[in-house]
């Protein structure tokens, strides 16, 4: 259903183009495919920020330990 909305198609739209029944306009394969570039990019950019966290947490660790006397 939220997926319909996000198309402006009815979930039952939705259904048949998911069976092959009908086949979405092409505004609509627009918004998808923009959508999808969307999501990526945000994926992508969620990828950096866990890995600049992953990578910060380390040097902290490491400060840690080298301060700590065990180094």
């Amino acid at each position: 259903m939220e997926f319909g909305q996000l198309f402006d198609a009815h979930s039952m739209t939705v259904s048949k183009w998911e069976r092959g029944v009908l086949r979405p306009s092409a505004y609509q394969i627009a918004l998808m495919r923009q959508f999808q570039a969307t999501a990526e990019a945000k994926q992508e950019q969620a990828r950096e920020q866990v890995k600049n966290l992953l990578v910060g947490a380390g040097v902290v660790a490491a400060l840690v330990w080298l301060l700590s006397g065990k180094g």
